[in-house]
């Protein structure tokens, strides 16, 4: 259990449990009252108890009363039907995994319906031997599982904008998903084509219309870059990827190229236009950054926010996500009085490197307006920092790579809203 630096109204969880039993048995948290409910004997029999249910499928699909929770904001460039992105509802999901079909997307060109039998991987450039692998030569391969996030660089990008948007947390924030990830290391195939020890670069391609293509450190890609085959236990979607994906742990989403066909092995990087004219950050002083890999430190509260706000004064737990590119989620901390006083917020295990990490933290709201922030710090020593000092530093002229601390203002009558605090 965290230990506790006391905010001026948050509770240690031993409280949090206790009040919470107390109010429980008053009917105070939602609960109905139970008085009576003994001598009154069972209640009676809902229909579906009354007769079979439905039998098995194929393929499971999301309870119907669950409908609602599906990917959203999702927008394409104006004359096209695929060159876009759609976002994870992240205040509606509840775990560091998420299902593979709420997956955030983001597409250049669409998504490209591939043939496997008909998909190959070309190693080419600076090797000794240039080698064509097919998918089916793929899965011979040794494999490797591991949990990792993946954001993609414009993710919470609209929070650059001068007035706080009227948004939920997952149409702003959610360009942000983790997924178990299985594939062959990729440092086997280059190791395998006999790449040039000295070649700082590589360059990746994919088979989409746009071919998407972006410049990946060596070291990178000898370290813990996967070919990725599986996500969450089966097979690649075509919209994350299918049949094979590069996967760059902590790295920027674009450049975890989907539907790979081609890595040349180069001395240079190939500069190319998305990572030339798009996926650079334009700074407050008119210059640009480049090659900003790994996604910095996060969070964000996704319950209470927009769309979930509170019904009346009294006992509620607090909870969200952090993540970082650079490794583990260290510490988390939550403030209920907009910043002045910080408590830490239990994280939930596993703790993964460059993985979601669930945070929660008990409140007792008085009923009082207020604003709510979260403040991660990762194992490096990174923290987020505040809005206005980020903006100072960066500028307002990025898209790209924005993790500030987010507030949500929660007003008297349980309504929750972005404020820039």
């Amino acid at each position: 259990m965290a230990r506790w630096k006391r905010s001026s109204d948050g509770l240690p969880r031993r409280a949090f449990l206790k009040q919470g039993v107390a109010l429980l048995g008053a009917g105070g948290l939602g609960a109905a009252s139970v008085a009576g409910a003994e001598a009154a004997g069972p209640p009676d029999s809902p229909p579906w108890m009354k007769s079979p249910g439905a039998g098995m499928s194929e393929y499971g699909s999301p309870a119907k009363h669950e409908a609602h929770v599906k990917r959203t904001a999702i927008a394409s460039r104006p004359g096209t039907t695929g060159s876009g992105a759609s976002r994870t509802p992240l205040e509606a999901l509840d775990g560091m995994i998420t299902p593979s079909g709420l997956h955030f997307e983001r597409h250049h060109s669409g998504v490209p319906d591939i043939d496997p039998s008909q998909h190959c991987l070309l190693i080419h450039g600076m090797v000794r031997r240039p080698l064509l692998f097919t998918v089916e030569a793929l899965m011979r391969y040794p494999r490797v599982s591991r949990i990792h996030f993946l954001e993609c660089a414009g993710n919470s990008g609209v929070m650059y904008n001068p007035s706080p948007p009227n948004l939920t947390a997952g149409q702003t924030h959610g360009l942000v998903s983790c997924s178990e990830w299985t594939g062959v290391p990729l440092r086997l195939l280059l190791e395998e084509a006999d790449a040039d020890p000295n070649a700082p670069w590589i360059l990746a391609e994919g088979a989409d219309a746009a071919a998407m293509s972006r410049s990946v450190p060596m070291a990178k890609a000898m370290d813990d870059a996967l070919l990725a085959l599986f996500q969450n236990g089966e097979r690649l979607r075509p919209e994350n990827g299918y049949p094979v994906r590069l996967f760059l742990p902590g790295y920027e989403g674009n450049m975890n190229v989907k539907w790979l066909r081609r890595i040349k092995v180069s001395s240079t990087p190939t500069m190319t236009k998305d990572e030339t004219s798009r996926y650079t950050d334009l700074q407050g002083d008119g210059k640009a950054l480049m090659f900003t890999y790994p996604m910095e430190v996060k969070s964000l509260i996704t319950r209470p926010s927009p769309g979930i706000g509170l019904s009346g004064p009294g006992l509620y737990e607090i909870s969200g996500i952090a993540w970082s590119g650079n490794g583990s989620i260290a510490r988390v901390e939550v403030s209920t009085d907009g910043g002045k006083t910080w408590g830490a917020a239990a994280r939930a295990t596993p703790v993964l490197p460059r993985a979601i990490t669930l945070f929660r933290m008990p409140w007792k709201w008085d009923g009082r307006p207020t604003v709510l922030k979260s403040r991660a710090t990762d194992d490096t020593g990174a923290v987020q920092q505040e809005r206005d000092r980020f903006i100072a530093e960066h500028g307002a002229n990025a898209i790209f790579h924005y993790n500030a601390i987010h507030a949500w203002a929660v007003q008297a009558n349980g309504e929750v809203k972005h404020v820039y605090a």
